[in-house]
């Protein structure tokens, strides 16, 4: 009987694991973004604007960014067309991550 009871728990506890860790994720990745929000503001704003979008300039309107995290990470290690510095020397892989995190959180469709 107690056998039984233990094989019922385990059981039990294995099927919560992944919701657990789905739940642990979600939770990681808002932290993610706030840090990336905080991030951003401080390092990407005064270009990108405030809000992602900065109308009348050469950036482009980060709310609508594809979702293409390489691409973006890139971009950021390695600047672009010489309109945007390189940042690799000013912001941390997790910094980077970060920044990713927060902007793709925004994305608009």
């Amino acid at each position: 009987m107690t056998a039984a009871i233990f094989a019922a728990v385990a059981a039990a506890v294995i099927m919560l694991i992944p919701a657990a860790a789905q739940q642990s994720t979600a939770i990681d990745l808002e932290g993610q973004a706030d840090q990336g929000k905080v991030t951003y503001a401080k390092n990407c704003s005064h270009c990108h604007g405030p809000n992602m979008v900065n109308s009348g300039t050469i950036t482009p309107d980060l709310r609508a960014f594809p979702d293409d995290k390489t691409r973006f990470v890139t971009t950021v290690k390695q600047g672009k067309n010489g309109k945007m510095p390189p940042w690799v020397d000013i912001l941390n892989e997790q910094e980077i991550a970060d920044v990713w995190a927060f902007v793709s959180s925004r994305r608009t469709p």
